[in-house]
């Protein structure tokens, strides 16, 4: 199964960075992983944020292929703890999903055409954080779900 997270932007802080790309290195252990960047809106200071939205949307929309298994990743989605999420990504693998991709928002979110397209919309805590920390925490969350399934030593109960 090929894994990807679409992120919107990149971030400003090197410690960030440098952690996803430990995470990122490690996932690659366990599965194909690939990351697409979308570029950040540029001249929004005139924008609403709705169009923010709109034109953040065509952009992952665009970077989607119609094969693809996307999951959103937004505060309103569903709720799922550490275990569950392995069991996800587990029945994706029994399932033969050949792409699962995972879709991080701007400051905004995510535009309504971006919501119709998602099989999946998931929270990773009912609190917000901004896209550049969500990025590090899915990697985190995603290499834990690996070690999980493979019973290795990582997660503790």
């Amino acid at each position: 199964m090929k894994i990807t997270l679409i992120i919107t932007g990149k971030t400003n802080f090197e410690w960030v960075a440098q952690a996803f790309e430990m995470y990122s290195k490690r996932i690659k252990k366990y599965t194909h992983f690939d990351i697409k960047y979308i570029a950040d809106i540029k001249n929004t200071k005139n924008m609403t944020s709705e169009i923010q939205k709109n034109k953040e949307g065509e952009s992952i929309l665009s970077a989607l292929d119609t094969k693809d298994n996307v999951v959103l990743l937004d505060e309103r989605g569903e709720d799922l703890s550490s275990i569950q999420f392995a069991g996800f990504i587990r029945g994706k693998i029994i399932a033969s999903t050949k792409s699962l991709v995972f879709v991080i928002g701007g400051a905004y979110g995510f535009s309504q055409d971006v919501y119709k397209r998602a099989d999946l919309t998931l929270s990773l805590s009912r609190m917000t954080f901004s896209h550049q920390s969500v990025r590090l925490i899915f990697a985190e969350q995603l290499y834990r779900a690996f070690t999980i399934i493979n019973g290795e030593p990582y997660h503790h109960e």
